[in-house]
C-alpha cells in the first residue's frame, strides 16, 4: 500500500463511508483529500457498483475509470452489514470514528442498528450525513435517486438544449457531484458546530434539494416572473450576447457581459453603428431583442477563423473561448499549469501509475493530498480490522470464511 502521513485541515478526522456509486463518494472523496482518514465500507464480493461501470478501465490497474475518478485517499473495507456480525463490526468502528457518511435508501440502515438515532446515543458527537434522492421527508423520501431522474424533475432539463429540440440532462452528472458536495459543506458546518459544543448531529441531504438549490438565476428569472424559461440552447437567458457562434472553421464561446465591454467590441470591429441603435444599446434591449443580435453578429464572427477571434478578443480583454474537446482540455497550457491531473502510485500491480483528476480547491498552508491510490476492493480489511478493533489474523479468517468480511 502506497500511503503518506495525512495533512491537511481534516488531518485526524475518520470517516466511516457508507456510500458509493456518485454522490456519497464524491463528498468523502473531498474530505479524504482534505486529510480526513476515510474507511470505505464495500459488500463482500462485489463493492461498490462503480467497480462495475465498465468499460473503460484505467490501463495499468484494471480498475474502472468511474470507480477511480472518486475513491481516492480510502481505505477499502470489504464488510457485510446485513449479517450481524457484520453490524457488530460497524458499530464498533464507527465508535472509532467522527462522521458517518450513507447514501442508502431511506430507514435501510436503521434496519440495522446503524441509524442516527440508535448510533447518537452511544456516540453524542458523531456527525451523520445522509445523501438520498428526496431526503429524509416527504412524499418522494422512499424513491430511490438517479441524476438523470433529478435532472428531470429538478427542472434543469427544460432549460437545457436547443429550443426546438427535446429536453437535455447536462454530459456529467451535476445532480450527484452538487449533492456530494453540499454534503461536505453541511459536514464541514457540523465539524464547526462540533468544535465549540461536542455536538454532533444529523445532516439530511437530498438531491433532488440541492438541485433546486443550484437553479440559480434560472430559479429566480421564475419566481419573478411566474414564467417558465425557455430553452435557449448556448445563449444566456439574461446577457446577450453570451454565446457560441460559428467561425469561419468552427466555433467560439463570446461572453459579453456588460455595456461598456459590447461598446469596446463594436468600436474595434466597425460596428459602431449598432451603439446608436436602441435595440442594441443596452443589455436589457439586447435581451428583448436577442434574435436581432445573433443574426447580425453572425456573419461578422463567421468572417475569421477562431484563433483570430481569440487573439483579437483576448486583446480587448473580452470573454471568449474555443469549444474544447477533452484532448485540448487536458493539453491546454493553463489547465497543465494549474496541474489539474496528478498521477498517483498504486500498489496493485506494484509500481503501477494512475492518472486522477486534481482537487480544485487551493489551500496555501493545507492543501489536498494525494495518499492512496483508488484501492482494490477490500485491499485495507486486515489492516482496519487489526489496527482498530485489535482482531487477529485468525479471527479474519474466520470472519471471511463466513463471509462477513
Amino acid at each position: 500500500m502506497v500511503e503518506s502521513p495525512n495533512a491537511g485541515p481534516l488531518a485526524g478526522l475518520r470517516v466511516f463511508d457508507l456510500t458509493r456509486v456518485l454522490a456519497g463518494p464524491t463528498c468523502t472523496q473531498m474530505l479524504a483529500d482534505l486529510g480526513a482518514e476515510v474507511i470505505k465500507i464495500e459488500k463482500p464480493g462485489s463493492g461498490d457498483d462503480t467497480r462495475g461501470f465498465a468499460p473503460p478501465y484505467m490501463p495499468e490497474t484494471g480498475e474502472s475509470a468511474y470507480f477511480t475518478g472518486v475513491n481516492r485517499n480510502k481505505y477499502s473495507v470489504t464488510l457485510d452489514i446485513a449479517k450481524p456480525q457484520g453490524q457488530a463490526i460497524a458499530r464498533r468502528l464507527i465508535a472509532k470514528c467522527d462522521i458517518l457518511v450513507e447514501n442508502f435508501k431511506v430507514g435501510t440502515l436503521a434496519r440495522y442498528g446503524l441509524g442516527y438515532e440508535a448510533l447518537s446515543k452511544d456516540h453524542p458527537g458523531l456527525i451523520y450525513c445522509s445523501i438520498t434522492g428526496f431526503g429524509q421527508t416527504g412524499p418522494y423520501a422512499p424513491r430511490p435517486g438517479y441524476d438523470s431522474l433529478i435532472q428531470a424533475m429538478g427542472g434543469v432539463m427544460s432549460l437545457t438544449g436547443e429550443p426546438e429540440g427535446e429536453p437535455q440532462k447536462v454530459g456529467v452528472p451535476v445532480a450527484d457531484l452538487f449533492a456530494g458536495l453540499y454534503g461536505c459543506i453541511g459536514i464541514l458546518a457540523a465539524l464547526a458546530h462540533r468544535q465549540k459544543t461536542g455536538e454532533g448531529q444529523y445532516i439530511d441531504i437530498g438531491m433532488l434539494d440541492t438541485h433546486v438549490a443550484w437553479l440559480a438565476n434560472q430559479g429566480m428569472n421564475y419566481l419573478a416572473t411566474g414564467q417558465n424559461p425557455p430553452r435557449l440552447g448556448n445563449q444566456h437567458p439574461n446577457i446577450v450576447p453570451y454565446q457560441v457562434f460559428a467561425t469561419e472553421d468552427g466555433h467560439i464561446m463570446l461572453s459579453i457581459g456588460n455595456d461598456p465591454t459590447f461598446a469596446r467590441f463594436c468600436h474595434a470591429f466597425g460596428l459602431d453603428h449598432l451603439l446608436a441603435d436602441p435595440r442594441f444599446a443596452t443589455n436589457a434591449a439586447r435581451v428583448e431583442n436577442r434574435a436581432l443580435v445573433t443574426e447580425t453578429l453572425a456573419p461578422v464572427l463567421a468572417a475569421h477563423p477562431t484563433s483570430w477571434w481569440i487573439e483579437k478578443l483576448e486583446e480587448l480583454k473580452i470573454g471568449c473561448g474555443p469549444i474544447n474537446r477533452l484532448s485540448e482540455v487536458f493539453a491546454d497550457p493553463h489547465v497543465q499549469a494549474r496541474g489539474m491531473v496528478v498521477e498517483m502510485e498504486s500498489d496493485d500491480p506494484p509500481g503501477a501509475r494512475v492518472k486522477v483528476l486534481a482537487n480544485p480547491v487551493r489551500l496555501s498552508k493545507t492543501p489536498p493530498s494525494y495518499r492512496i491510490a483508488p484501492p482494490r476492493l477490500g485491499a485495507h480489511t486486515e489492516l482496519i480490522l487489526s489496527r482498530f478493533l485489535g482482531l487477529d489474523a485468525g479471527e479474519i479468517t474466520a470472519l471471511r470464511a463466513e463471509g462477513v468480511i
